[in-house]
């Protein structure tokens, strides 16, 4: 090994380090992402209920429930709630009773709602690119291949309750 060469890392070390750095992008796409939507008047939590609701309407479906909801978003359902609370208090979604089950509450984009989504949606494919510059095309497939292998293992270990 010359004087120019890293000494090879322990898997252990590795597996921190690349955890850490995931970390801190994440941190910093979030830190790029709010001020987006911020010029939209959401945040990005609520970024990710009203795409959601719109992806399910592109479904077919004419809203999700809750529990749903927090399963998509991948939180908890009381803080989803938090988050229709406010969403709906801005005029943006709808609740009301599920036909299948009375018991719980059905959310779905209000017609303002649609009209923000359609305004978010707009410039989202350019700001998403603006993000994403950082990588070529083939980095891009590469990441998301690792991103998704690394989202089923996780998923798995959530499922035999690691």
């Amino acid at each position: 090994m010359n004087m120019t060469e890293s000494p090879p890392r322990e898997p252990a070390a590795t597996a921190d380090l690349t955890l850490r750095e995931f970390v801190r992008v994440f941190g910093l796409l979030e830190r790029v992402m709010q001020p987006y939507f911020a010029q939209f008047g959401i945040s990005g939590s609520h970024w990710g209920v009203l795409r959601n609701l719109h992806r399910a309407e592109q479904e077919g479906l004419p809203g999700l429930r809750l529990t749903d909801l927090s399963e998509r978003l991948l939180i908890r359902p009381p803080s989803v709630t938090g988050v229709v609370d406010r969403l709906e208090r801005a005029g943006l979604v709808n609740r009301g009773g599920s036909t299948i089950d009375l018991r719980s509450k059905m959310v779905s984009l209000s017609p303002e709602g649609r009209q923000l989504m359609a305004r978010i949606l707009g410039g989202h494919a350019r700001h998403i690119e603006r993000v994403m510059a950082g990588l070529n095309e083939d980095e891009r497939e590469t990441l998301h291949a690792l991103l998704e292998r690394l989202g089923n293992h996780l998923a798995s270990l959530l499922a035999h309750k690691i």
